[in-house]
């Protein structure tokens, strides 16, 4: 069994680096489903998982300069504080109920199908955007629509691990349309590394966190991670943004069913 933790925690690493989705959305449908690990122990240990490999990420994305450390700043303000707010009121009402959880994934599913739309018509929504600059955010309003998302963010991660990365690309895609798809791989990982980490402390604090299982995770997802990182550039745009949908689609499969 741990021999199957460390290959699933590669094959998410290796996703999570070249797209900068995949983390939440694959690794937790993938502990509770195929390995039975119980939902609330998933979200905690797979928050964990990507406070970590999101690391290993940004450090590879920072080194290409994909990373654009504003946008960082912005969607930090907004998410950091919700993340903390979020682990606090779970632990008042006595942790993750299936209710919430199932309607969260349901709310994720259809975030994810709106990430591949975002991505496949990218080019089109670039060129209505040129052509009506008058629907551009910018200055302040940029900047605080940015701030509200993150705190959106902050929330859903907290509660089920997923949306860092899908949710987040998504926002990237539509806020800031002329970020090239490595771009978009490098600030989603960066921006996910202090918030998954402060939801993961929220999680330790409720004590759903398995640290064996954790450990076997990340034995594989660091090298997957740090390789995936380091091709996203490499790989042509075309190439990235169909594997980005492509895998984003069988997430929305894998939430709904």
């Amino acid at each position: 069994m741990t021999v199957s933790y460390v290959v699933s925690g590669f094959a998410v690493g290796l996703l999570v680096g070249l797209t900068g989705v995949g983390g939440g959305s694959l690794m937790t449908p993938l502990l509770t489903l195929l390995f039975g690990i119980h939902p609330s122990v998933a979200v905690g240990t797979d928050l964990a998982f990507a406070s970590v490999t999101k690391v290993a990420g940004t450090v590879a994305h920072r080194s290409r300069g994909t990373v654009r450390w504003d946008i960082v700043k912005l969607l930090s303000l907004g998410a950091l504080p919700a993340a903390v707010a979020t682990a606090l009121i779970l632990k008042y009402l006595g942790g993750i109920s299936a209710e919430i959880g199932q309607v969260i994934r349901y709310s994720i599913a259809v975030s994810v199908l709106l990430t591949v739309v975002a991505l496949l018509f990218k080019s089109k929504l670039q060129h209505w955007l040129n052509a009506h600059p008058e629907k551009h955010l910018h200055g302040k309003k940029l900047a605080a629509a940015t701030i509200v998302a993150g705190l959106i963010l902050g929330i859903l991660v907290t509660i089920s691990s997923i949306g860092a990365g899908a949710v987040g690309a998504t926002i990237l895609v539509l806020l800031y349309p002329r970020l090239s798809p490595a771009e978009v791989a490098g600030t989603d990982i960066a921006y996910a590394v202090p918030l998954t980490a402060i939801a993961a402390l929220g999680h330790w604090w409720l004590g759903s966190i398995d640290w064996n299982l954790l450990g076997a995770l990340l034995l594989g997802s660091v090298p997957g991670i740090t390789i995936g990182s380091l091709a996203a550039r490499a790989v042509p745009e075309k190439f990235l943004r169909a594997l980005l949908a492509l895998t984003l689609t069988s997430v929305a499969v894998k939430l709904i069913y």
